[in-house]
């Protein structure tokens, strides 16, 4: 599992794109709080930030012609088969939305997409 640095986003070839809303939307379903070293950070996070981040990248599909179910444009949405979370509260925009995605961060994303021979 990998957030892609946000700023990636606009750039991922569809693959990586539609890859990044699945583990959005994981995390924000049953694997929200589960252990993973690379996402550890998002759990230290309010859920509202995962929220945002999905949010970039949900546009993104949209732009792209993608149709994602419009449910995942609300923060209480979990998926299909789990209930709302009506407690997720809404925290300001912040720029990057994660600040561990600074530009270190961005970086190592930069090296692990070469490694898969993608060069943004």
């Amino acid at each position: 599992m990998r957030l892609w640095h946000e700023a990636l986003i606009p750039a991922l070839p569809r693959q990586q794109l539609l890859g990044q809303h699945r583990e959005a939307a994981a995390l924000r379903g049953l694997g929200w709080g589960k252990k993973h070293a690379t996402v550890d950070y998002v759990f230290t996070h309010p859920p509202y930030k995962l929220f945002q981040y999905h949010q970039l990248v949900l546009d993104e599909m949209t732009y792209r012609g993608y149709r994602p179910a419009p449910e995942w444009y609300d923060p209480a949405y979990r998926g299909k088969n789990l209930p709302l979370e009506p407690s997720v509260q809404a925290v300001p925009l912040t720029t990057p939305i994660y600040p561990e995605h600074d530009e270190a961060y961005l970086e190592e994303c930069l090296v692990n997409l070469h490694h898969k021979g993608i060069y943004l």
